[in-house]
Order: C-alpha cells, then sequence, then structure tokens
C-alpha cells in the first residue's frame, strides 16, 4: 500500500482540494500603483473583520448541511482533512435519514480569538479559537485556508482542546502571529514531518511523543483489541501531507510551535471460523461496500494538533492535545 498519499474521495472532493498557485496582488498608493507580488511579500494572511466573516460563513454552511445531511451545502467552505470527514459523515446520514438530520442542533461558536499568521507565500490562513455550544468546555480549533486572493477561506482542520491547553502565540508589535516553516530544524520535529512521525509511532512507540490518551493510552487499546477472541484486528496506519492535507504550524510564546497534521488510517476485522464480525453501526454500514461475511476493512482521516518545543526543550516530546477521526469508508468481503 503506498504511502503518503490522499483518502480515496469522490472526485468532488478532489475538485474541492486546494492546489498552491502564485497570484499577483496590487495596492495603490499615492504615488501610482505599486505590484506585490503574493508569492514573495510577507503580509498578514487576511484581517480580523475578515476572519469573522469566513467564520460566520462556515457556520452557516455548515449548519445548512447538517441540517440537510448534504454535502453541497458546505462543500465550499471545507477542504483537507476535515473535507473528507465531514463529506463521509453527511453521505452516511443522507443514506439512514434520507429526510435530513432529525436531530440537527445548530452549532454555535461564541467568545472567538483570531490568530493570524504574517508570512510570504501561499496557502495563507489563519487560526479561530472558539467556546462551542457541544463538545463541553473544550476549545474549538479552526484552520481556515486559501491559495489565493479570489478563493474563498476554507476550513481545513477541526479540532478541540481541552481549555486551559491551548498555548500562547509569539505576536509582532501589531499583533500579527509567525507561521512556522515546514521544514524547521529548530523544533523537537519538524512540521512536516509529524504525520509520518506519528504513524511510526503508533506501530512501534519511540520516544518522540508524550505519554497520553492520544499516543500510549490509544497504542494500548488497540493492542488490546488486536488480541479480542475470535476476532482479529489489523492496523495500517499512513502519513498524509500531500496539497490541502500539508500541515500548518504557529510559533508559540517560548519558541515552539503548535502543528495541526492529519493522518491515514485502516482497520481491519476479521472474524475467526464460527464468529461474526460485531456490527459497526447503522452510519458505519451506510459507507460500506460489499457483504460483510468474515472481514470488514474501515478506513479513517484523522486531523490532529501537538504541540511541538523547541530544540532541547521541554523534555523533547510532541504533547498531542488534540484528534478528531472519522470514518470516510469500509467494505466488506
Amino acid at each position: 500500500m503506498s504511502r503518503d498519499r490522499g483518502p480515496r474521495r469522490p472526485r468532488r472532493l478532489d475538485r474541492s482540494a486546494l492546489i498552491a498557485v502564485s497570484v499577483t496582488a496590487l495596492s495603490m498608493t499615492a504615488s501610482g500603483c505599486v505590484v506585490v507580488h503574493g508569492e514573495r511579500e510577507v503580509l498578514p494572511a487576511t484581517t480580523k473583520a475578515e476572519a469573522a466573516k469566513a467564520l460566520e460563513q462556515f457556520t452557516d454552511a455548515y449548519n445548512a448541511a447538517d441540517k440537510a445531511y448534504d454535502s453541497s451545502l458546505d462543500a465550499a467552505h471545507v477542504t483537507g482533512a476535515l473535507g473528507a470527514i465531514d463529506a463521509a459523515r453527511l453521505k452516511a446520514g443522507k443514506t439512514t435519514s434520507p429526510g435530513g438530520n432529525t436531530t440537527h442542533t445548530p452549532l454555535k461558536l461564541s467568545d472567538v480569538t483570531y490568530t493570524i499568521p504574517k508570512k510570504a507565500g501561499w496557502p495563507r490562513w489563519f487560526v479561530a479559537d472558539a467556546a462551542g455550544n457541544k463538545g463541553g468546555t473544550a476549545r474549538w480549533l479552526l484552520v481556515f485556508t486559501r491559495n489565493g486572493l479570489n478563493e474563498p477561506f476554507q476550513v481545513a482542520y477541526l479540532t478541540l482542546v481541552a481549555q486551559g491547553k491551548v498555548p500562547e502565540f509569539k505576536k509582532d508589535a501589531d499583533d500579527w502571529a509567525e507561521a512556522v516553516p515546514a521544514n524547521s530544524t529548530d523544533l523537537a520535529a519538524a512540521p512536516e514531518d509529524l504525520s509520518k512521525s506519528y504513524t511510526d509511532y503508533l506501530k512501534s512507540g519511540g520516544d518522540l511523543f508524550a505519554d497520553g490518551s492520544q499516543t500510549s493510552v490509544w497504542r494500548a487499546g488497540r493492542a488490546k483489541d488486536a488480541t479480542r477472541p475470535g476476532l482479529a484486528t489489523q492496523y495500517i496506519d499512513e502519513p498524509l501531507t500531500n496539497d490541502a492535507y500539508a500541515p500548518l504550524a504557529l510559533r508559540t510564546a517560548d519558541g515552539g510551535a503548535l502543528v495541526f497534521f492529519a493522518t491515514h488510517h485502516y482497520v481491519k476485522q476479521t472474524a475467526h471460523v464460527g464468529t461474526t464480525i460485531p456490527s459497526p453501526g447503522e452510519a458505519a454500514l451506510a459507507l460500506t461496500k460489499g457483504e460483510i461475511k468474515q472481514s470488514l476493512t474501515m478506513e479513517f482521516v484523522s486531523n490532529e494538533v501537538a504541540l511541538d518545543p523547541a530544540k532541547g526543550a521541554g523534555g523533547g516530546k510532541v504533547t498531542v492535545l488534540g484528534r478528531i477521526q472519522g470514518l470516510t469508508a469500509a467494505e466488506g468481503s
């Protein structure tokens, strides 16, 4: 199975994936027309007013799609890991409830803080940190990204982080944040390596990641499931870093970084002779091709957010603060 590739998705999702482009922005000054090359000039990703508008548009579209179980209603506002997870969730919902979501409760976000990095090149992006009416007291972290001035901001990453765990970010005198390059060498791990490092850790363990619910506890739970009587469970974990799944990182006040990244997972369950596969549930069955006889292979996309300390700091351990995973496809045999 090849590594570092996106999940198998409908063609509609492929069209929504962002492709890096270079555009030229024009700004007028009193002396005339000045050309600013967006791919080279260090500029804020957006204004706080525009960021607030993007969040409002996303929330409205997300709620409309959830109410109708119709992914076309928010397709223009999601991409990357969230796009894949959201589209599959809505597809399953439409299959099981063709008339729409009878338990729909609109998502409401409040107490929002916008962290906008100043950087050169595309994509330009920002983070919205909000309280939500779902998920208890956890903070909602949404990463909005776009690859051109004429493109809308889309949410690529959505994670929930325990209250009080979102770090302080490094800001300049104008309150702009600092984006950390994907290949940065001043951290415990380069942001571009975290997806592979995480999937390697899930398979073999290691010393890079701090113990926690999304690291050591998850590995222990998977090991227990793999030895369940009458059922063999196998795991394949792959990095996911291409196109709209590329990692994004913000410099923290202590010199480290908060990194958003994605991963790709397969879970195969095989029933022993004389036993059956446990029912995966109505929503999962809606995404399943083939007939489940002796085995079921499930495909997941996951997006994570992690604290990546400055090299030599914090014991050199990366802490995974949050992870949201969604089933995107399944196949029975």
